[in-house]
């Protein structure tokens, strides 16, 4: 393909989904490679035309040393050519991975697109241009395939979609962003991206973790895909076909759900109502579809919403009332008698209300190093007084103060917790959080990743460092100032109460 060819289809592209509008300003995420490489060189040969400007945006992820440092370097060097400006950053994905403890795909992402977002509103740009290209679609509706996907996600990429603000920004759930990602590139496959660098001797940067097979993405390019073409020579085009019915499809079934939205749905602060009655009575596939509106509505995005998610929820349709069922983001649905209702957690509910009432400053010291607590008896601790006590006798307070209100137990010049002396031992430690930490929160069946508890507590990213996590042997069993770990609480058989209290130094 000449370079005509391949600028004149990707142009048509962009004006045939709008994609770029005159005089706008575009980010575009380039990586070094040779399809940001060539989507950056198509677009600055083609700006002068609408008017718009560019600014490039390079994330070094620290993941390969110095190759990582030469891509950030090629990259640089590229927009200084083009006279384009240019923001380079760089974040330790390993050590995100491990405390967000997901996969390096998932941090890198997570990290990449917070990024992009970030140097978005410092150059007031409302669109992000990325370098995916019919090989990536071609993946991406295969992966979806193989994890079990509904029609929404048979459409994989499409040209222009949200960005998923509130995950990124840690901001309302409800919020959603102008900032859009467009993917230009669509059309174009690898071979031709790849054929335009050398034609225009750009020389782009090979990332050698794209022959990894420890990626699941890789192995469906590397080992699966090659596979599927033995027994189907066109199963790329196969694949294409099936998103393009399934984006029609899906386009169809949205329009019918949103015509019947206010008919069956009513909003009501952080919660949606949907009449069990009326969307019982509809076709199977516009009830999925209310359901992902919903949650889509609460959260800000729909994207961790899975199609066994939104399969659990409609069978509440009949199931008894009362049950219920978690979903991503913190949500829950739950059966009434003539609606399901989708909302947060009570716990989050009660923290989101009072969230404002907290004060700016972090109240708690900063605790560097562990330490070990004397029991019973007082132990001093950078910015703490600790004392442990042991009551033998029967108390009738709660295992932790639930009657203050958050701002009332951070701010006072104690806190108190009890716990049974027989479940927690006599060994005890207090330090920071560490990443992977879980607990099993006062009032809940299972653990909980401590960071999760932290996010969905709406306690601010500043102070999570500062609280104090007490530890026994075996456990934690207690973030100090929000909740103990419920399998070392009181009950009317404890015995033996062991009471820890936290005063701040002078």
């Amino acid at each position: 393909m000449n370079k005509v060819k391949l600028e004149s289809k990707v142009i048509d592209f962009i004006q045939r989904h709008s994609l770029i509008s005159p005089e706008e300003i575009v980010v575009v995420g380039v990586s070094g490679g040779a399809d940001s490489v060539c989507l950056l060189h198509v677009l600055a040969k083609w700006q002068k035309e609408p008017g718009i400007r560019l600014h490039v945006a390079h994330l070094n992820h620290q993941l390969r040393g110095m190759e990582s440092e030469a891509d950030a370097k090629y990259v640089s060097n590229l927009a200084g050519s083009l006279s384009i400006p240019i923001t380079i950053d760089r974040q330790d994905v390993a050590a995100y991975r491990t405390e967000r403890n997901c996969s390096i795909e998932e941090a890198a992402r997570e990290l990449r697109y917070a990024f992009l977002a970030c140097v978005a509103r410092e150059v007031g740009a409302n669109r992000i241009a990325t370098g995916h290209t019919r090989d990536d679609q071609v993946v991406t509706i295969l992966m979806h395939i193989l994890r079990g996907t509904g029609i929404t996600g048979l459409c994989g990429l499409i040209p222009c979609s949200p960005m998923a603000y509130e995950k990124l920004e840690m901001s309302s759930p409800a919020k959603r962003s102008t900032l859009l990602v467009i993917r230009p590139l669509l059309d174009i496959t690898r071979q031709e991206t790849t054929s335009y660098c050398q034609e225009h001797q750009l020389d782009p940067r090979i990332d050698s973790s794209n022959r990894s097979l420890s990626f699941f993405r890789n192995r469906l390019r590397l080992q699966l895909l090659p596979l599927l073409r033995q027994y189907n020579p066109s199963v790329d085009q196969a694949l294409l076909r099936l998103a393009d019915i399934a984006k029609e499809d899906s386009a169809f079934i949205e329009q019918q759900a949103f015509g019947l939205w206010e008919a069956v749905a009513r909003q009501e602060n952080n919660a949606i109502y949907l009449d069990k009655k009326r969307i019982v009575n509809l076709p199977i596939a516009v009830q999925r579809q209310l359901l992902r509106v919903a949650v889509a509505k609460l959260a800000g995005d729909a994207r961790d919403i899975e199609a066994s998610h939104i399969e659990a929820a409609r069978n509440l349709l009949s199931k008894p009332v009362g049950k219920k069922l978690s979903l991503p983001h913190g949500f829950i649905c739950q059966g009434g008698y003539n609606e399901l209702v989708i909302t947060r957690l009570p716990l989050v509910i009660a923290s989101a209300a009072e969230h404002s009432q907290l004060p700016s400053v972090c109240p708690f010291p900063p605790l560097p190093g562990e330490f070990s607590l004397k029991v019973p008896g007082k132990t001093v601790l950078p910015g703490w007084k600790v004392v442990v006590s042991i009551v033998r006798e029967q108390v009738t307070s709660q295992p932790l103060r639930g009657s203050l209100s958050t701002r009332e137990r951070i701010c006072q010049g104690d806190l108190v917790a009890d716990f049974d002396l027989y479940k927690t031992g006599t060994e005890f430690l207090v330090r920071r959080r560490r990443p992977g930490d879980k607990f099993q929160p006062l009032g809940m069946h299972m653990t909980k990743k401590l960071q999760d508890f932290m996010v969905d507590t709406k306690i601010p990213r500043s102070w999570r460092d500062h609280i104090p996590i007490v530890c026994s042997p075996q456990q934690i069993i207690w973030v100090v100032g929000w909740r103990i770990d419920d399998r070392v609480k009181t009950t009317e058989a404890s015995k033996e109460i062991l009471r820890l209290e936290f005063i701040k130094s002078e």
